[in-house]
């Protein structure tokens, strides 16, 4: 068979590229919401609410879900066959997940002692008191920060914690986001701008990794041309990497300064709510899962957690994959999230 010349591949490549593009305008607008139908049981305030989804058939423990300030925790239920929330959900475990929604102006005065010691305390609260049972937490990347922190401040209210990608020692050498953090002053910024941008951070993690995120994911949708399913999951992404909220500028300026530049969760100096919040006070079992090629949490950040905590039953897993891969890729679903649902049934 003649080998194929340059402009024959260009040419294959442009048609492709064009049957994607046509795929991606005919398809229904992915929305911003999960694939699983869930109902408001608690609101918070007029953004900030908790969302209970209900399992076909009971039995296990309730699962609360603290997931990050910074996107929408909707990646968590991308689609049918990639939902981390199904998976639970097929298990037998009422899934609560507590959805912070996007901060207005009014919001920017809020401080990590109101997201952590009021919102999910009450959280946690109410799930205990409508399923009768303590819930497990599972917080991911800055929410299984947060979740960290209630089980210093109140470890009566959790049975036992999932983390995902969550950083606790945030001065390793190989932790570019700290390095950047070094050089801004917070607090200024928080009370010139207020809120801050969505479109700025989003900025600010792309430049991390600006091939990965920008030229090759595009470079690729050719291949996606005949894949309809794929094609979705593409599009699906695409919304969820740009539909950021706003940070409420105070907890995001006290989140970096308290974390990223004085590191005071790793050195136990944190304090929230009038109260030392160590690690050392963490009595609930602890499944700490990394990732290994992460480039947001290198995984010595999230190894730092297990020396730290006072609990007897500590586990950590080292997940081959990138940050996002520990939730949505094919290899997790099938190795990782079914390892994350055992633990929770113990």
């Amino acid at each position: 068979m003649p080998r194929r010349g340059p402009s024959a591949e260009l040419l294959d490549w442009q048609q492709r590229l064009a049957r994607a593009l046509d795929g991606v305008a005919q398809a229904p607008a992915a929305g911003g919401q999960g694939a699983t139908a869930a109902e408001t049981a608690h609101r918070y305030s007029e953004r900030i609410r908790l969302q209970r989804y209900t399992p076909e058939r009971g039995g296990g423990a309730p699962v609360l879900i603290v997931y990050s300030l910074v996107n929408r925790p909707f990646i968590l239920d991308l689609t049918e066959r990639r939902s981390l929330i199904r998976a639970l959900l097929e298990r037998g475990h009422p899934v609560y997940l507590l959805d912070w929604g996007y901060p207005q102006g009014a919001d920017r005065f809020l401080s990590l002692d109101d997201y952590i010691g009021d919102f999910l305390a009450s959280a946690a609260e109410d799930v205990a008191a409508a399923e009768g049972a303590r819930p497990h937490l599972l917080g991911v990347c800055q929410g299984g920060v947060f979740a960290l922190c209630l089980a210093a401040l109140h470890p009566e209210r959790v049975r036992r914690l999932v983390t995902l990608v969550t950083p606790v020692d945030c001065r390793t050498a190989d932790d570019h986001l700290s390095r950047m953090a070094q050089h801004v002053d917070f607090d200024r910024a928080a009370e010139t701008l207020g809120n801050v941008s969505a479109h700025w951070l989003n900025a600010v993690f792309v430049a991390l990794k600006p091939y990965r995120l920008l030229s090759q994911r595009y470079v690729d949708l050719p291949e996606l041309a005949d894949q309809p399913e794929a094609l979705d999951d593409f599009l699906r992404m695409e919304r969820w990497m740009y539909d950021s909220p706003d940070q409420a500028a105070a907890a995001f300026a006290q989140f970096a300064r308290e974390l990223y530049q004085r590191n005071r969760l790793y050195h136990g100096t944190l304090a929230l709510c009038g109260e030392r919040v160590g690690l050392d006070r963490v009595r609930a079992p602890v499944l700490n899962v990394y990732a290994a090629q992460d480039h947001l949490v290198p995984p010595a950040a999230a190894q730092a957690m297990g020396p730290l905590l006072a609990s007897r039953e500590y586990e950590e897993i080292a997940f081959p994959g990138g940050h996002l891969g520990v939730f949505i890729s094919r290899r997790a679903h099938r190795e990782l999230i079914p390892r994350i649902a055992e633990w929770l049934g113990r």
